[in-house]
């Protein structure tokens, strides 16, 4: 289940909506197949039936939001092979650590559609990095102009999730980023409790910040190795609606790398009225439990359908992961359908 807010000062309040539980949510579209946050990527995910989309948000140097993971562009774009940009390369510290390269708030958005994306991890997902080059950066705008297409194509609403990044970054630098995302959301007629759209974030002011102004659902996001008590759980059912954690804190690992019995987190959100989506579940074997690794080969594909059902054994609302298709296999049966 969904849930929203009713946007009155210091009441708390929120309303169901009929949205599929659990939810499988394509992240950064079906990353594990197509260079991530493309279009391409995102209408794959849609095509393998994948209920929600996964985007991370930053901004150019003229206020327009982007899908990108990260500022720095290096990873995931050709910026480093355009001669014409090689003056912008700088050292940056993000949320406290140094990173040089080229970065998003440096370029406007009409340097930025210059570029075109690259898978991030190419020898492990060379057929992915077939695709290098094929596409470039969309901004939040194309993204939902195409969920709204692609929904009505198919039949069915299809959900987008936002994460905010680096989002005390980008108020110093003053680009915040909760501006433009509510008028680009109020230009597609989805600043109402009834659209699919989630809204992201690690950092706490910005949420509390987008819960004073939108009816949206808000979810803090969770990050490997936190230690999240009661205390801290009545904190965030405060300003959010949700809770998004990294998967470990669900199945926490024994000592040897293997998943077994699971957390109390997900019962105590619950208890709270908190959802709880969990992040980033992926399909090759670096990146599973040891106990459902499949051969050697760190780059094969394991037993991911096998972390989904514990995930899903531990009642988890949403499952975010790079193969969309394991993930809806293992959600609701049958075999995984690859998009073409």
């Amino acid at each position: 289940m969904t849930v929203t807010r009713e946007a009155v000062p210091g009441v708390h309040r929120r309303t169901s909506s009929l949205v599929l539980s659990p939810a499988v949510v394509a992240h950064r579209g079906a990353s594990g197949h197509r260079p991530e946050h493309t279009l391409d990527a995102y209408r794959t995910a849609i095509r393998m039936g994948a209920d929600d989309i996964e985007l991370d948000l930053v901004s150019t140097k003229d206020g327009v939001l982007v899908a990108r993971h990260d500022l720095e562009l290096g990873a995931t774009t050709d910026v480093a092979r355009r001669p014409d940009l090689a003056h912008l390369r700088r050292t940056v510290v993000v949320d406290g650590v140094a990173q040089q390269g080229w970065f998003a708030q440096d370029l406007t958005l009409t340097e930025l559609t210059t570029l075109t994306a690259r898978e991030r991890m190419p020898a492990t997902r060379p057929a992915s990095a077939a695709y290098d080059g094929a596409e470039g950066v969309p901004t939040l705008d194309e993204v939902l102009a195409m969920v709204a297409t692609e929904s009505a194509r198919r039949g069915r609403p299809v959900g987008v999730m936002l994460e905010l990044k680096h989002a005390a970054h980008h108020d110093a630098a003053g680009l915040p980023l909760d501006v433009p995302l509510l008028r680009d959301l109020a230009r597609h007629g989805l600043d109402h409790p009834w659209a699919r759209v989630t809204l992201m974030a690690f950092e706490a002011p910005v949420l509390r910040r987008l819960a004073a102004r939108t009816r949206l659902p808000v979810v803090q996001l969770l990050g490997a190795g936190e230690r999240v008590s009661p205390e801290d759980l009545d904190r965030i059912d405060d300003y959010a609606d949700g809770i998004g954690a990294h998967r470990s804190l669900v199945l926490p690992r024994d000592p040897y790398g293997a998943i077994g019995t699971p957390s109390t987190l997900v019962r105590d959100a619950h208890r709270r009225g908190l959802t709880v989506h969990v992040w980033t579940v992926r399909g090759e074997n670096r990146y599973l439990p040891t106990n459902l690794r499949r051969g050697d080969a760190p780059d094969a594909l394991g037993d991911m359908a096998g972390e989904v059902e514990a995930l899903l054994d531990a009642g988890v609302d949403g499952v975010i992961t790079d193969h969309p298709e394991a993930a809806l296999a293992a959600v609701r049966g049958g075999p995984a359908v690859l998009g073409r």
